[in-house]
């Protein structure tokens, strides 16, 4: 069962801190190799993202900071009709990493879509970066992620299941 209410994955979220902190760990020490476990959480995020339309939440582009490199600046500009220094002005901050939007929610959401979408920057448009690899070097990215999205939330928590499971196999392949 795929869970996107965003309340209840909040608190599903925090309840479960323990565990995810813990199942991290376990990533890091597993004899798994890193490809299968990248291939499962791809696999997962494709089934689920399927399933989720992210316009009914937006939850993202509520509560998250994302940062914007000089490429975004210029893309996400042209995309208003308007200068990068024009939107660095109105709408954004300098950050040590580059540039953030200086309001939230994203001053661009609008009705839970965002109105530069075809320009949107590079990290929305990645966002929740499950289809990446190394996923077990960025479980602390993924884990805050999983109480702000749906499709983070559902994908961490059946990756938990899956790798358990494959876990179990291979126990089962030792005593064999």
């Amino acid at each position: 069962m795929i869970i996107t209410d965003i309340v209840k994955i909040e608190r599903l979220s925090k309840k479960k801190a323990d565990e995810n902190w813990k199942f991290r760990s376990f990533l890091k020490g597993t004899d798994i190799p890193f490809e299968k476990i990248d291939a499962i959480v791809q696999r997962l995020n494709r089934e689920i993202s399927a399933q989720i339309d992210c316009t009914a939440c937006a939850n993202c582009c509520k509560v998250t900071t994302p940062i914007l490199d000089e490429e975004d600046v210029v893309t996400f500009a042209k995309g208003l009709g308007i200068s990068p220094e024009q939107l660095k002005s109105k709408y954004l901050i300098k950050d040590a990493d580059g540039f953030a939007f200086n309001a939230k929610p994203c001053p661009f959401l609008v009705d839970n879509k965002c109105s530069n979408y075809e320009h949107r920057l590079k990290a929305c448009a990645s966002y929740p970066h499950l289809h990446k690899e190394d996923f077990v070097f960025r479980t602390m990215n993924v884990i805050s992620n999983c109480s702000i999205c749906p499709i983070a939330f559902n994908v961490f928590e059946r990756v938990k299941d899956e790798i358990r499971n494959y876990d179990e196999l291979e126990d089962l392949d030792e005593v064999n």
